[in-house]
């Protein structure tokens, strides 16, 4: 490649010179983010609790010519998440971008047998932790004049959520309200705050739950697509909130979810 072409894919790249950090990371839609976020040019930093995964994950980032650096711990830690900042900034001396993808389905079941564990969990994983994300990545954007912050909620915690899941359905709409005051408080400094809102997505945690011809199809069915979305169709979402494409667009709960809202409403 000649260096007339090198400046010119460069040019394309819509995250060149950015630093991100992406929770979750280690599989699905956090690891796909990870892969186009280099891809555009972005130096990333991947979380998530496992290590191997994580490691396996930058090795074929810097195989493809990016550049990413791994850390392994629970994000429901606000020791972590703080560390985790702190690292970017001493690693790569700024951060413009972070993705808090990180989540789970949590205890599941008729919403008066769940137990207290088992919702106080969810809300750490799916919500807490989105919180302690963003309570210092923020002010990093703000000493450097903006930024991007991006939650991973769901169209269930936006429209019509399913019997059994009180948890993940309140934690998941919990995130749509933190993105709506962050983008109130923080626009004015630069840093501009979006949810992203999945379908069904073609997951390892969505086969195990969904581990049968029959019921793979119902929940394709269930889409106005009718059929479920590829990690990388919301990687290429949450490219653009991050990217300067999205530079007026803040507070929006955007659906990438193959029309199952409506189908579902």
């Amino acid at each position: 490649m000649t260096n007339a072409s090198r400046n010119i894919n460069q040019n394309f790249q819509r995250l060149a010179g950015k630093v991100a950090i992406i929770t979750g990371a280690s599989s699905g839609i956090g690891r796909a983010t990870a892969k186009l976020f280099a891809k555009e040019g972005a130096k990333v930093v991947v979380a998530a609790r496992r290590e191997a995964e994580l490691t396996k994950l930058v090795a074929e980032i810097v195989a493809d010519g990016g550049e990413a650096l791994a850390i392994a711990g629970d994000v429901q830690s606000e020791t972590f998440s703080k560390s985790l900042v702190a690292l970017t900034i001493k690693s790569f001396g700024r951060l413009d971008i972070a993705f808090n993808n990180a989540g789970t389905l949590g205890e599941m079941g008729p919403t008066t047998e769940v137990s207290e564990k088992g919702w106080s969990d969810t809300l750490a994983t799916n919500l807490t932790s989105a919180f302690l994300g963003a309570k210092y990545q923020i002010p990093e954007m703000v000493k450097q004049g903006g930024g991007s912050v991006i939650f991973t909620s769901t169209f269930v915690g936006y429209s019509a959520a399913f019997p059994g899941v009180a948890a993940y359905a309140a934690s998941k709409s919990g995130l749509i309200g933190l993105t709506q005051a962050l983008a109130s408080e923080y626009g004015p400094a630069g840093v501009r705050v979006n949810a992203v809102l999945p379908g069904a997505i073609d997951t390892d945690m969505y086969r195990e739950m969904n581990n049968t011809a029959e019921s793979q199809e119902f929940i394709s069915n269930l889409h106005a697509l009718k059929r479920v979305g590829k990690p990388d169709e919301i990687a290429k979402a949450v490219v653009y909130l991050a990217s300067d494409d999205a530079s007026f667009v803040t507070g929006t709960a955007s659906l990438v979810d193959g029309g199952v809202s409506i189908t579902r409403a």
